[in-house]
Protein backbone atom coordinates (compact mmCIF):
# COMPACT_ATOMS: atom_id res chain seq x y z
CA UNK A 1 0.00 0.00 0.00
CA UNK A 2 1.17 3.62 -1.15
CA UNK A 3 2.20 6.12 1.37
CA UNK A 4 -0.54 8.68 1.69
CA UNK A 5 -0.17 12.54 2.79
CA UNK A 6 -2.98 14.09 4.63
CA UNK A 7 -3.92 16.99 2.06
CA UNK A 8 -6.00 16.91 -1.36
CA UNK A 9 -8.64 18.05 -2.34
CA UNK A 10 -11.24 16.60 -5.02
CA UNK A 11 -14.67 17.93 -6.46
CA UNK A 12 -17.41 15.71 -8.78
CA UNK A 13 -20.86 16.99 -10.15
CA UNK A 14 -23.64 14.74 -10.27
CA UNK A 15 -27.06 14.19 -11.60
CA UNK A 16 -30.58 11.98 -11.03
CA UNK A 17 -33.72 11.83 -12.81
CA UNK A 18 -32.97 14.55 -14.82
CA UNK A 19 -34.22 17.11 -12.10
CA UNK A 20 -31.54 17.19 -9.78
CA UNK A 21 -27.83 17.86 -9.61
CA UNK A 22 -25.20 18.08 -7.14
CA UNK A 23 -21.55 19.50 -6.50
CA UNK A 24 -19.57 17.18 -3.93
CA UNK A 25 -16.27 18.11 -2.81
CA UNK A 26 -13.65 17.08 -0.20
CA UNK A 27 -10.76 18.41 1.72
CA UNK A 28 -8.21 16.84 3.49
CA UNK A 29 -6.01 18.74 5.94
CA UNK A 30 -3.39 17.41 8.75
CA UNK A 31 -5.11 16.11 12.23
CA UNK A 32 -3.89 13.68 14.60
CA UNK A 33 -6.83 11.23 14.31
CA UNK A 34 -9.79 10.69 11.43
CA UNK A 35 -11.56 14.22 11.84
CA UNK A 36 -14.69 14.38 9.76
CA UNK A 37 -16.88 17.64 9.00
CA UNK A 38 -20.16 17.81 7.13
CA UNK A 39 -22.28 20.69 5.51
CA UNK A 40 -24.90 19.11 3.97
CA UNK A 41 -28.73 20.29 2.79
CA UNK A 42 -31.31 19.43 5.25
CA UNK A 43 -33.24 16.65 5.11
CA UNK A 44 -29.88 14.68 4.22
CA UNK A 45 -29.19 13.18 7.78
CA UNK A 46 -29.80 9.71 7.05
CA UNK A 47 -27.28 10.02 3.47
CA UNK A 48 -24.94 11.65 5.89
CA UNK A 49 -24.76 8.63 8.16
CA UNK A 50 -23.66 6.04 4.95
CA UNK A 51 -21.63 8.83 3.95
CA UNK A 52 -20.00 8.89 7.19
CA UNK A 53 -19.37 5.01 6.82
CA UNK A 54 -17.63 5.42 3.01
CA UNK A 55 -15.24 7.67 4.15
CA UNK A 56 -14.14 5.71 7.82
CA UNK A 57 -13.54 2.86 5.25
CA UNK A 58 -11.63 4.60 2.96
CA UNK A 59 -9.38 7.48 5.19
CA UNK A 60 -7.34 6.36 8.28
CA UNK A 61 -6.41 10.23 9.63
CA UNK A 62 -6.78 13.60 8.37
CA UNK A 63 -9.23 16.79 9.01
CA UNK A 64 -11.74 15.97 6.06
CA UNK A 65 -14.53 18.19 5.21
CA UNK A 66 -17.41 17.49 2.58
CA UNK A 67 -19.70 19.83 1.35
CA UNK A 68 -22.66 18.80 -0.49
CA UNK A 69 -24.86 21.60 -2.73
CA UNK A 70 -28.12 20.10 -4.34
CA UNK A 71 -29.84 21.96 -6.82
CA UNK A 72 -33.36 20.73 -7.84
CA UNK A 73 -34.27 21.89 -11.66
CA UNK A 74 -37.63 21.99 -11.25
CA UNK A 75 -40.99 20.94 -8.68
CA UNK A 76 -39.85 23.11 -6.06
CA UNK A 77 -42.48 24.94 -4.17
CA UNK A 78 -42.07 27.59 -2.14
CA UNK A 79 -44.84 28.51 0.79
CA UNK A 80 -44.17 31.73 3.43
CA UNK A 81 -43.87 30.65 6.86
CA UNK A 82 -47.12 31.61 8.46
CA UNK A 83 -46.09 31.18 12.08
CA UNK A 84 -42.93 33.52 11.41
CA UNK A 85 -43.96 35.72 9.91
CA UNK A 86 -46.89 36.16 11.90
CA UNK A 87 -44.34 36.31 15.38
CA UNK A 88 -42.56 39.31 13.66
CA UNK A 89 -45.54 41.43 12.66
CA UNK A 90 -47.05 41.01 16.09
CA UNK A 91 -43.87 41.74 17.59
CA UNK A 92 -43.52 45.05 15.18
CA UNK A 93 -47.07 46.30 16.02
CA UNK A 94 -46.05 45.76 19.60
CA UNK A 95 -43.28 47.69 19.29
CA UNK A 96 -45.38 50.71 18.05
CA UNK A 97 -47.99 50.32 20.26
CA UNK A 98 -45.66 50.89 23.05
CA UNK A 99 -43.90 53.61 21.80
CA UNK A 100 -47.37 55.16 20.28
CA UNK A 101 -45.56 54.86 16.63
CA UNK A 102 -48.26 55.31 13.78
CA UNK A 103 -46.37 52.53 11.94
CA UNK A 104 -46.87 49.46 9.98
CA UNK A 105 -44.57 46.75 9.07
CA UNK A 106 -43.33 47.04 5.18
CA UNK A 107 -44.28 43.59 3.45
CA UNK A 108 -41.98 44.11 1.14
CA UNK A 109 -39.02 44.13 3.66
CA UNK A 110 -40.06 41.45 5.88
CA UNK A 111 -40.60 39.05 2.87
CA UNK A 112 -37.14 39.64 2.25
CA UNK A 113 -36.02 38.20 5.57
CA UNK A 114 -34.51 34.66 6.30
CA UNK A 115 -36.83 32.56 7.39
CA UNK A 116 -39.91 34.06 5.56
CA UNK A 117 -40.05 31.68 3.09
CA UNK A 118 -39.47 27.82 2.94
CA UNK A 119 -39.26 25.56 0.37
CA UNK A 120 -41.83 22.52 0.56
CA UNK A 121 -40.04 19.15 1.62
CA UNK A 122 -39.82 16.46 -1.28
CA UNK A 123 -39.98 12.41 -0.02
CA UNK A 124 -35.81 11.08 0.04
CA UNK A 125 -35.23 10.12 -3.70
CA UNK A 126 -33.32 6.86 -3.36
CA UNK A 127 -31.78 7.43 -7.11
CA UNK A 128 -30.54 10.78 -5.90
CA UNK A 129 -29.24 9.07 -3.07
CA UNK A 130 -27.58 5.87 -5.45
CA UNK A 131 -25.98 9.24 -8.02
CA UNK A 132 -24.39 10.82 -4.93
CA UNK A 133 -22.87 7.52 -3.49
CA UNK A 134 -21.46 6.45 -6.81
CA UNK A 135 -20.04 10.25 -7.48
CA UNK A 136 -18.39 9.69 -3.76
CA UNK A 137 -16.30 7.16 -4.42
CA UNK A 138 -15.21 9.03 -7.47
CA UNK A 139 -14.23 12.06 -5.14
CA UNK A 140 -12.62 9.40 -2.89
CA UNK A 141 -10.42 8.03 -5.60
CA UNK A 142 -9.23 11.13 -6.53
CA UNK A 143 -8.84 12.32 -3.27
CA UNK A 144 -6.70 9.46 -2.39
CA UNK A 145 -4.73 9.98 -5.78
CA UNK A 146 -3.49 13.36 -4.86
CA UNK A 147 -2.54 12.32 -1.51
CA UNK A 148 -0.67 9.23 -2.69
CA UNK A 149 1.31 11.76 -5.12
CA UNK A 150 1.69 13.93 -2.10
CA UNK A 151 3.41 10.96 0.05
CA UNK A 152 5.59 9.65 -2.84
CA UNK A 153 6.94 13.24 -3.20
CA UNK A 154 7.58 13.33 0.95
CA UNK A 155 9.20 9.52 0.52
CA UNK A 156 11.81 10.72 -1.50
CA UNK A 157 12.59 13.42 0.81
CA UNK A 158 12.93 11.03 3.37
CA UNK A 159 14.69 9.09 2.07
CA UNK A 160 16.97 11.57 1.07
CA UNK A 161 17.31 12.76 4.77
CA UNK A 162 18.03 9.39 6.43
CA UNK A 163 20.99 8.99 3.35
CA UNK A 164 22.03 12.13 5.21
CA UNK A 165 22.38 10.84 8.54
CA UNK A 166 23.73 8.13 7.58
CA UNK A 167 26.55 10.04 5.78
CA UNK A 168 27.07 12.25 9.05
CA UNK A 169 26.62 9.38 11.30
CA UNK A 170 29.96 7.58 9.18
CA UNK A 171 31.96 11.35 9.94
CA UNK A 172 30.97 10.47 13.27
CA UNK A 173 32.43 7.01 13.47
CA UNK A 174 35.93 8.31 11.97
CA UNK A 175 36.03 11.32 14.66
CA UNK A 176 35.59 8.62 17.21
CA UNK A 177 39.23 7.06 17.92
CA UNK A 178 39.63 10.75 18.61
CA UNK A 179 37.31 11.42 20.96
CA UNK A 180 38.32 8.37 22.94
CA UNK A 181 42.01 9.64 22.67
CA UNK A 182 40.75 12.85 24.40
CA UNK A 183 38.82 11.18 27.23
CA UNK A 184 41.69 9.16 27.75
CA UNK A 185 44.00 11.40 28.14
CA UNK A 186 41.48 13.14 30.87
CA UNK A 187 40.89 10.04 32.71
CA UNK A 188 45.04 9.62 33.12
CA UNK A 189 45.42 13.59 34.66
CA UNK A 190 42.25 13.23 36.58
CA UNK A 191 43.45 10.06 37.85
CA UNK A 192 47.32 11.50 38.55
CA UNK A 193 45.35 14.15 40.48
CA UNK A 194 43.54 12.18 42.54
CA UNK A 195 46.45 9.79 43.81
CA UNK A 196 48.26 12.74 44.13
CA UNK A 197 45.89 13.85 46.94
CA UNK A 198 46.07 10.69 48.17
CA UNK A 199 42.22 10.56 47.17
CA UNK A 200 40.32 7.48 48.50
CA UNK A 201 40.29 4.32 46.62
CA UNK A 202 36.64 4.44 46.06
CA UNK A 203 36.78 8.07 44.89
CA UNK A 204 38.64 6.74 42.13
CA UNK A 205 37.17 4.02 40.71
CA UNK A 206 33.91 6.20 41.20
CA UNK A 207 35.76 9.05 38.92
CA UNK A 208 37.12 6.17 36.80
CA UNK A 209 33.41 4.96 35.99
CA UNK A 210 32.18 8.31 35.80
CA UNK A 211 34.38 9.16 32.56
CA UNK A 212 35.03 5.60 31.06
CA UNK A 213 30.98 5.95 30.53
CA UNK A 214 31.25 9.00 28.89
CA UNK A 215 34.02 8.45 26.83
CA UNK A 216 32.22 6.18 24.03
CA UNK A 217 29.68 7.35 21.29
CA UNK A 218 29.51 3.93 20.20
CA UNK A 219 26.24 3.32 21.71
CA UNK A 220 24.64 6.14 20.39
CA UNK A 221 25.99 5.14 16.67
CA UNK A 222 24.68 1.87 17.01
CA UNK A 223 21.31 3.09 18.15
CA UNK A 224 20.88 6.06 15.31
CA UNK A 225 21.92 3.25 12.36
CA UNK A 226 19.22 0.87 13.49
CA UNK A 227 16.44 3.71 14.29
CA UNK A 228 17.64 5.13 10.36
CA UNK A 229 17.27 0.99 8.97
CA UNK A 230 13.66 0.84 10.61
CA UNK A 231 12.58 4.05 9.03
CA UNK A 232 13.48 3.01 5.43
CA UNK A 233 12.02 -0.45 6.28
CA UNK A 234 8.59 1.27 7.13
CA UNK A 235 8.76 3.46 3.95
CA UNK A 236 9.23 -0.22 1.90
CA UNK A 237 6.06 -1.42 3.78
CA UNK A 238 3.96 1.65 3.07
CA UNK A 239 0.23 2.42 4.56
CA UNK A 240 -0.57 3.79 7.64
CA UNK A 241 3.27 4.60 8.98
CA UNK A 242 3.01 8.69 9.61
CA UNK A 243 3.12 7.91 13.90
CA UNK A 244 5.55 5.22 13.73
CA UNK A 245 8.31 6.93 11.81
CA UNK A 246 7.39 10.33 13.95
CA UNK A 247 8.23 8.44 16.63
CA UNK A 248 11.37 6.79 15.39
CA UNK A 249 12.41 10.65 14.16
CA UNK A 250 12.22 11.30 18.08
CA UNK A 251 14.54 8.38 19.06
CA UNK A 252 17.11 9.77 16.21
CA UNK A 253 16.80 12.95 18.05
CA UNK A 254 17.43 11.61 21.47
CA UNK A 255 20.52 9.57 20.50
CA UNK A 256 22.01 12.63 18.89
CA UNK A 257 21.23 15.08 21.83
CA UNK A 258 23.17 12.24 24.01
CA UNK A 259 26.22 12.43 21.21
CA UNK A 260 26.85 16.02 21.26
CA UNK A 261 26.31 15.88 25.11
CA UNK A 262 29.16 13.74 25.36
CA UNK A 263 31.40 14.96 23.33
CA UNK A 264 30.69 18.72 24.51
CA UNK A 265 33.96 20.82 25.38
CA UNK A 266 36.13 18.65 23.71
CA UNK A 267 39.07 20.45 21.45
CA UNK A 268 41.00 18.97 18.22
CA UNK A 269 39.21 16.66 15.74
CA UNK A 270 36.45 15.84 18.21
CA UNK A 271 34.89 19.27 17.34
CA UNK A 272 34.06 17.66 14.32
CA UNK A 273 31.27 15.68 15.77
CA UNK A 274 29.78 18.74 17.14
CA UNK A 275 29.48 20.03 13.09
CA UNK A 276 27.89 16.45 12.06
CA UNK A 277 25.74 16.25 15.16
CA UNK A 278 23.90 20.01 14.69
CA UNK A 279 23.37 18.62 10.79
CA UNK A 280 21.87 15.23 12.26
CA UNK A 281 19.86 16.99 14.07
CA UNK A 282 18.88 19.64 11.52
CA UNK A 283 17.96 16.70 8.74
CA UNK A 284 15.74 15.23 11.77
CA UNK A 285 13.67 18.23 12.18
CA UNK A 286 13.45 18.47 8.39
CA UNK A 287 11.92 14.50 8.15
CA UNK A 288 9.59 15.19 10.99
CA UNK A 289 8.03 18.48 9.02
CA UNK A 290 7.64 15.77 6.23
CA UNK A 291 6.33 12.93 8.81
CA UNK A 292 3.80 15.24 10.40
CA UNK A 293 2.10 15.32 7.10
CA UNK A 294 1.75 11.36 5.99
CA UNK A 295 -1.50 9.35 7.18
Amino acid sequence: MAIRSMTGFAQVTGQANGRHSFNLSLKSLNHRFLDLHFRMPPGTEELEMKVRRRLKEKLVRGHVELILNLETKAGETFRFNREWLGGYIQAFRAVAADFGLPAEPDLNLILRLPGAFEVAAEPADPLLEEAILAKLEEALRRLNEMREQEGREAERELRERMRQIQRARQEVEKCRQATLRTYTEQLNRRMQELIGSQAEPERILQEAALLADRSDIAEELVRLESHVQQFLGLLDQGGEVGKKLDFLLQEMNREANTLLSKTAGLAGEALQITTHGLGMKADIEKAREQVQNLE
